[in-house]
This record gives C-alpha cells, structure tokens and sequence, in this order.
C-alpha cells in the first residue's frame, strides 16, 4: 500500500503537470487543469496504478501492453465520466463530435493517446519514479503520504461544496429567469388587453352619446366631466398597477444580477478549467453565467 500511494500521488502530480503544460502551449498562460484545487489530477494516478497493477505481466509485450492500456483506460475515463455525470448532474467533458465516441465519454483518437502515453510511462518513466520512491527515508515517506492525504480529503470536500453551490446557484438562477420571463409576458399582455379595453371603452362612450343624441344635449357637459373623471381614476389605477409590475420586475432583475455575481470558492476556475462542460439540469443557467463571468472579466482588463 505505501508503493501504490506513492506511486498514485506522483503519477497524479505528474499529469497535472502535462494538463498545465499543454493548457500554456494551446493558451500562453498557466491554468489549473485539475478538478482539484491542489496540483494533482487523481485520474491519472489511478490510470496508471490500473495499468501497472493489472499489466504487468505483458510490460515487455510492447503491442499487448498497448491494447490492454487503452482498453483500461477507456474503461476508467467513461466510469469517472458517467459517475461524475450522474453525482453532480452535468457533463464535464464531452467527446460527441469526436468520430468513434462512446456516449461521449470516451473516443478512439483519446483511447489511442492513452495507450500510447502508458508505453511511455512503463517503459521510460517509471523505473525512474520508482527508484525516486525508494530514495525517500520510509518515516518521512509515511510521513508525507499521510499529509498529502490529509491536504487531498480537505480539497475533495471543499470541491464538492463547491460544485453543490454552483448547482444550487444554476437553480436560482433558472428560476428568477423563469419568474422575468413570466413577469415580462404578463406585463406585456396586461398593457396590450389595457390598450384594447380602452379602446372599446372609447368607443362605446362614443356610440352611447351618438344614440342618445339630443337626450345628452342638455347634460352634455356633466355627462362629459364624468366621464373624465371615470377615464382618469381608471388610469391612475392601472398606472399605479403598471408601476408596482414594474417594481416587481425590476426586484427580480436585481436578485437574479446578485445571484450571478456572487462569489463562490473555486467557481471561476472550475468553469474555465472545463470549458466543455455543460449542465444537464440548468443549461441555459451555465451558459448566462459563463458569459456574465467574460463580462466581468473583460470589464476587469479594461
């Protein structure tokens, strides 16, 4: 167990630092690709404990060694990305335009790569990590394992409290869009039937004193002040309607503008470090905020 902690923790480190460094080569400057805070990426650590533990007997069969990488793991990345799919309800990576995907998980050009990459480690790198190991006095070795453990737990946790607010502001989010939506619709609808309703008013004052003709002729001008004063009541009641509506709006406005702002612990870094990934819950949700934080962001250059 202390060998394969070791070798888990610095295979771990290892690809992280391959994430950084193509992520500087594809961008010109450094990002965290990792899903944890810290500098390590667990997914390689466990590929590479998978393949060391199981394909060992076929490390001098260059071709067995080959296929059997790639089909280890092509297994681990669709488990991790299914499980993470299912655990936090969105897509972290999504190979559905790449040829030969399965579900989007996994594809055959990532598959090849793996397997390539895991030649290259058995053969190259790892008698070189494993004598590194052995250089490490065992009580510090114990030592260090126990507190990069310790240092993995807590960024775990603070991970998935994380991803559990970002989910929990999506929501909020999706809902006071829903309540704009609505307010904006019935706003829109009231002001168009009050227009309408106006209208047939109008014209049925018009209709009613064209009828009654020389009937009015005498009281015209009181039968006129009361209609006056009827037509300014009923619009300074749908004026005021209008202006709470619009308060109503407006409140909603400002909510959803503060719940897109606000600032959640490692939001801005998960969402850049996966700019593929999606919600499958709150869709629309993530993309607003990816836009909202560009904004802020070009806002900040400026």
């Amino acid at each position: 167990m202390y060998l394969v902690l070791w070798i888990f923790f610095a295979y771990a480190f290892l690809g992280w630092c391959t994430e950084v460094s193509f992520a500087a080569l594809v961008s010109g400057k450094f990002v965290n690709r990792g899903f944890l805070n810290g500098p390590v990426c667990p997914i390689y650590g466990f590929g590479v404990v998978i393949v060391l533990a199981c394909l060992e007997p076929l490390r001098h069969n260059l071709l067995l060694l080959f296929v059997g990488s790639v089909l280890l793991t092509s297994a681990l990345e669709w488990v991790t990305g299914f499980a993470l799919e299912k655990l936090f309800h969105q897509r972290w990576w999504d190979y559905s335009n790449e040829p030969f995907n399965l579900g989007g998980y996994i594809c055959l050009r990532f598959s090849i790569a793996w397997g390539l990459a895991c030649l290259f480690v058995v053969k190259i790198i790892h008698p070189t990590v494993l004598l590194a190991i052995r250089l490490i006095p065992r009580p510090v070795g114990i030592a260090l394992l126990a507190m990069f453990s310790l240092i993995m737990v807590v960024d775990l946790v603070a991970t998935v409290r994380t991803i559990a607010k970002i989910n929990r502001n999506l929501g909020q989010i999706d809902e006071l869009a829903a309540k704009i939506k609505s307010a904006s619709n019935e706003f829109g609808e009231n002001l168009a039937d009050r227009v309408l309703d106006a209208a047939e008013k109008s014209a049925g004052f018009r209709e009613e004193l064209a009828d009654r003709g020389e009937d009015f002729k005498e009281n015209l001008a009181e039968l006129k002040e009361d209609i006056t004063d009827h037509w300014e009541e009923h619009q300074m009641d749908q004026a005021m309607r209008r202006a709470e509506r619009q308060e109503s709006l407006e409140e909603l406005r400002r909510r959803l503008s503060e719940v897109m702002d606000r600032r959640v612990f490692g939001q801005r870094r998960l969402l850049s470090v996966f700019p593929h990934r999606r919600s499958l819950d709150h869709k629309q949700a993530l993309d607003a905020l990816r836009r909202r934080m560009e904004q802020l962001r070009e806002g900040r250059k400026r």
